[in-house]
Order: structure tokens, then C-alpha cells, then sequence
């Protein structure tokens, strides 16, 4: 569904209306990060904890250039 944050920021959504990301979790807009149902749409709740966690590696690397987690 978008609206609000998704359009002010001028978010790219897939065809099934998610937020389109990268490999990193990233979307269109630099520093902006994205995971679970936002990026794969309802899903289990296993889904969106993985997904968590890659983007909190991805967001550390952003933020420090280099990340220790795993």
C-alpha cells in the first residue's frame, strides 16, 4: 500500500506494489533500508527476522564502511 512515507520519499515498488531493494536492503533513496513484509509482502515471521538481520549488516557497513556481523 503506499502513501505517506513510501511516496514522500519516492520509493520504487515492484509490480506486486513492495518496496523494490538491492541486495543490501536498500531501495532507490541512499540510506534508506528496507526488510520483511515492506520488501517480500505478508509473509512468516522467520522471513522477516532473516531479512532483519541482513539489513542490520547492511546498515552497519553503510554507517562504519566495514561490519563484523554475521
Amino acid at each position: 500500500e503506499g502513501g505517506g512515507l513510501v511516496d514522500q520519499l519516492g520509493l520504487d515498488l515492484t509490480d506486486r506494489g513492495n518496496i523494490k531493494a538491492d541486495d543490501n536492503r536498500m531501495p532507490n533513496v541512499p540510506g534508506v533500508f528496507t526488510a520483511g513484509d515492506m520488501t517480500r509482502g505478508q509473509s512468516l515471521i522467520v522471513w522477516a527476522i532473516a531479512e532483519g538481520r541482513t539489513a542490520a549488516k547492511a546498515i552497519d557497513k553503510y554507517l562504519m564502511g566495514e561490519t563484523q556481523l554475521p
